[in-house]
């Protein structure tokens, strides 16, 4: 494309544009590229003209089409942000930044970085939204010159954009580039899928021959006769959209009935509710497949009626009934808002758009990733979030006033609370579903009415996040179960501490502690405390931080000639455990152990107790689907000299004396051996492999065995017991 026409192309919708800066960009760019060349040795300038043509084509802003001019050039030329502020202005340099820092994402073989990299530009386009749009309209045109590239590469990009990038479009409304940009990835990840399906739809044309236009014609004199003047097109599904529905619904490729689609266009809303009554009146329709989302929109502001009815030649076809503006949001979605951005509300409703473009579905999902961002989840878990709140299909549910809520299609009572607030999702112990209480499992239907019970009391067990299915409901439940962990590990430090402090008659005084804790490598006394409290750092650690005269070896000699008290496995034994009931029986798994400074949970049994797992313990799987049973614990501080059980996994190579190596060690850091197996490892004769059940004091006592274990020439492995 030539410099005339692009500029003559922005021109033609927004005849105010600035003609003077579309030509300096354009030439600026083109100078800056010289004459770097792309993988298919086209000349590189070529990509930000494409991506420019692209915008232009959605009809935006000169500083948008500006931007996609420059948008390579910080990154790939000698030009300076400096520079691009001083020729072309503040706002378009700020675009061109917003797009630098995320110029490159690595998703399959570095998901952190990715992650970090889809914060940026989550942060850039909230801050201004044409930062992804320039964004995505880099992306389609990489993706339709994808065949030039190395085939792993090819692969590695069709996989993110099918990921991030395709259903980021589809958050935004913008169906068209969310179409394109699956098409292509499709065709490269799943070729032989979307050979057969092509081949399929290939032979249905055919076999169908001039149905599709006969049908628009019928359809379009029908509602003329009842004087609605109507656009009717039809068309065949894609490829991608019916392998995901086969996929979706466990179908073969013969089972799908619906291939064949009608779009509707109207003039009013109220044409739209008329054209569908006149539709079911010429057709049968199909039960259960009517959708309304004009009263009940996507949240990418999506506004359609949908059917599905029994149409000529009995074939099922599915209607789409929208007015044209609703038409233009359905296929660029906050591109096509700003074309309206001047139109008055009153003229917006009549239009069939409810909400300013400013206040829109998708500006809302935008600023609720923010605040999922802001509230401090790690990068990964940040990009787990964001990935779940992508892919979904929806249900509508209303709170007792009639509000209502968008949640994705298998969601609880649980991601209703916390769609509501976080601060109802953390007090929720209970629901009511159309006025009938019912289990925080129960998956919410279509028009439910939830009301969710109450109690200030309450803390959200880590168990929840097994069933809560939104990225803020799990995010959520993290952060509450971990500042309850870091809460009661604090408790369990100062406690530790204190204990210590009174066997050197030294009361423990806060600003004493206050000033250790730089001396200790971390932020504040809470997260110190609560590193002791888990038995990573050692209270002789921090009284020696605070300046206190500490005889270490005394205290470690006196701690193993203490009188061994094993930590009882029965439950006639009181453990040092909070979270339980006063009156229920403890008991350690036996086929792990658990020892304090570990993170634990606990799993009742009617009649019989709590067992105490760690978190680690792999037959807590089993409980996966019985999050009823499930037991927040923590350990508080046991009584000296009290001992533990933990199962630890040796690997010993088969020379004379490698036994005698491995119980002298455990001697000498104070263990106690209750049981050992020694079996030969399978096929390996060279080597054994020895289960040893140990008894110790706590996680820091059961780490310094293991490592010293680990230093012995004979031992080859030292792991601990998962079950």
């Amino acid at each position: 494309m030539r410099q005339y026409e692009l500029v003559e192309r922005v021109t033609n919708y927004d005849p105010d544009a600035d003609e003077d800066m579309l030509n300096r960009a354009y030439i600026y760019a083109m100078k800056a590229h010289g004459t770097q060349t792309r993988a298919s040795g086209e000349a590189y300038f070529n990509h930000p003209l494409e991506v420019a043509a692209i915008l232009a084509d959605m009809k935006l802003d000169t500083a948008t089409i500006v931007a996609a001019l420059l948008h390579d050039t910080v990154e790939d030329t000698e030009a300076t942000h400096q520079e691009i502020v001083e020729k072309f202005g503040e706002e378009i340099a700020s675009l061109v930044d917003g797009l630098t820092k995320i110029a490159k994402l690595d998703m399959v073989t570095k998901e952190a970085t990715q992650a970090e990299n889809l914060r940026k530009l989550l942060l850039a386009m909230s801050k201004d939204v044409r930062v992804l749009l320039v964004k995505l309209a880099d992306r389609l045109h990489n993706m339709r010159t994808l065949n030039h590239v190395k085939p792993e590469k090819r692969a590695r990009v069709a996989q993110e954009t099918m990921d991030i990038y395709a259903p980021l479009a589809g958050r935004m409304g913008m169906q068209l580039i969310r179409d394109e940009m699956e098409d292509i990835a499709f065709k490269i990840l799943n070729p032989d899928a979307n050979k057969v399906i092509a081949d399929r739809l290939a032979r249905l044309h055919e076999e169908s021959g001039d149905m599709l236009r006969e049908i628009e014609v019928a359809l379009t004199k029908e509602l003329a006769s009842h004087g609605i003047n109507a656009s009717v097109k039809g068309r065949e599904k894609r490829a991608y959209s019916i392998w995901r529905k086969m996929e979706r619904k466990h179908l073969a490729l013969d089972q799908l009935s619906d291939i064949f689609a009608f779009r509707v266009l109207v003039e009013s809303v109220d044409d739209c509710y008329l054209a569908l009554g006149m539709v079911h009146q010429t057709w049968r329709a199909v039960p259960d497949k009517f959708k309304d989302y004009i009263s009940n929109p996507k949240q990418n502001d999506y506004r359609s009626l949908h059917t599905i009815v029994i149409g000529p030649h009995s074939m099922r076809v599915e209607m789409q009934i929208r007015t044209k503006l609703m038409h233009e949001i359905a296929e660029r979605g906050v591109a096509a808002h700003a074309l309206y951005k001047d139109v008055g509300e009153a003229k917006m409703a009549q239009l069939g758009v409810r909400v300013p473009a400013a206040e829109s579905n998708a500006y809302r999902w935008l600023r609720h990733l923010m605040e999922v961002l802001q509230e401090g989840d790690s990068p990964k878990e940040f990009l787990e979030h964001t990935r779940l709140e992508l892919f979904h299909d929806q249900v509508f549910c209303f709170t007792p006033k009639g509000q209502l809520i968008a949640l994705p299609r298998g969601a609880t009572p649980i991601d209703f609370a916390y769609a509501l607030h976080t601060s109802i999702g953390d007090s929720c112990v209970g629901v009511k579903i159309n006025g009938r209480h019912a289990p925080l499992v129960t998956q919410l239907k279509n028009g439910d009415e939830v009301v969710i019970v109450r109690s200030d009391a309450q803390v959200p067990p880590p168990a929840w996040e097994a069933i809560a299915i939104t990225g803020k409901a799990k995010a959520a439940i993290r952060r509450a179960t971990r500042a309850a962990i870091r809460k009661q590990f604090a408790g369990l430090g100062r406690e530790i501490i204190e204990a210590l402090l009174k066997k050197q008659k030294h009361e423990l005084v806060d600003k004493e502690l206050t000033a250790a804790v730089p001396r200790l490598g971390h932020k504040n006394v809470d997260d110190a405390l609560a590193a002791v409290g888990r038995g990573e750092l050692s209270g002789l650690d921090v009284l020696k931080a605070m300046g206190l005269a500490v005889d270490e070896k005394e205290i470690r000699a006196s701690r193993r000639k203490l009188t061994t008290k094993k930590g009882a496995t029965d439950g006639r034994l009181s453990l040092p455990v909070r979270g339980a009931a006063a009156n229920v029986a403890l008991k350690i798994h036996a086929a792990t152990g658990a020892v304090p400074g570990e993170r634990i949970v606990g799993i009742s049994t009617p009649g019989e107790g709590i067992t105490i797992y760690p978190i680690f313990a792999q037959a807590l799987e089993q409980f996966d689907q019985q999050p009823e049973r499930w037991v927040d614990l923590a350990w508080g501080v046991a009584e000296e000299g009290m001992r533990f059980p933990a199962r630890i996994k040796v690997i010993l190579i088969n020379e004379v004396g490698a036994l005698g190596q491995v119980t002298q060690l455990i001697g000498e850091h104070g263990g106690n051996i209750d049981e050992l197996q020694m079996q030969a490892r399978h096929g390996v004769r060279d080597f054994f492999e020895l289960t040893i059940l140990l008894e110790v004091f706590d996680n820091r006592h059961l780490n310094d065995i293991m490592n010293g274990l680990k230093s012995r020439p004979l031992v080859s492995e030292v792991d601990r017991v998962a079950g």
